[in-house]
């Protein structure tokens, strides 16, 4: 059995229980090394075979990971955050299923939460934001030309940027062309939740700036958007004591 797990936003504390359990059962664990905590590897037993994802193809990851099937071994794919995002596990899922592999799908906690934690924000506030869009600016992997950064922006909805840290200069542009005001609050999060987190609020005209003030080149999540400066928000309508719920009778009852 192949299981994918999510590491989490990188706290080695905030991995899934059962994703520590499957990381304590493998025999063999398949991880991405470029931005897995080293540290989670400590839950593995002795004796298990580690393979650091960064230094291998595609090709090379399926080899181990059939040659473990063969052998009976329980195998753990271990991704950082959550593999739905951007964690190329499609790929992987479609030669397992060719191949004839059981495997399955163990969620992890996202770095897109792990920066809201860092900045104490609620990505969802009433009347300010209720969508959250998560992309990343098109580099040497290119992104669908519908899926622009202008196109998003003209939303004004609270948006999540990855992979995008070397392209700040950029990003504010293509922000400020679909719509956002220069003085859009926004934010960067280096290492969510790791021991180095930093975060700082800045605005979108700002974001290469700060950036290069704080020496951030990599590993970040830019958030934009007016729920960054979490102020001028409505009330939530579900702990409004004037408010009906299934639960609970309001004292509005109009």
């Amino acid at each position: 059995m192949i299981h994918f797990v999510g590491a989490g936003s990188g706290a080695a504390d905030l991995i899934t229980l059962r994703g520590k359990k499957f990381l304590e059962e493998a025999d063999v664990v398949i991880y991405a090394g470029s931005l897995v905590n080293p540290q989670l590897l400590e839950y593995t037993k002795e004796g298990s075979s580690i393979y650091n994802s960064a230094k291998m193809t595609l090709e090379e990851v399926l080899e181990v990971m059939t040659t473990a099937e063969q052998e009976g071994k329980n195998t753990v794919r271990l991704h950082t955050g959550d593999p739905c995002l951007y964690g190329a596990i499609r790929e992987q899922m479609d030669i397992l299923d060719e191949k004839g592999i059981a495997y399955d799908y163990c969620p992890g906690v996202s770095s897109f939460c792990g920066a809201a934690s860092a900045l104490n924000l609620e990505y969802t506030l009433p009347n300010v934001s209720q969508s959250v869009i998560i992309t990343r600016m098109a580099g040497r992997t290119p992104v669908p030309e519908k899926e622009s950064i202008e196109s998003f922006a003209a939303h004004h909805a609270t948006m999540v940027v990855f992979l995008s840290t070397g392209l700040l200069e950029e990003l504010s542009k293509r922000l400020i062309a679909g719509g956002y005001e220069p003085d859009t609050p926004a934010a960067i999060v280096y290492k969510a939740t790791w021991e180095d987190e930093k975060s700082f609020v800045c605005t979108v005209e700002t974001l290469a700036q700060t950036a290069r003030e704080n020496h951030i080149t990599k590993t970040a999540l830019m958030v934009i958007g007016d729920a960054v400066a979490h102020h001028s928000y409505e009330r939530s309508k579900l702990y409004d004591p004037g408010f009906t719920t299934e639960f609970r009778k309001g004292t509005d009852q109009g």
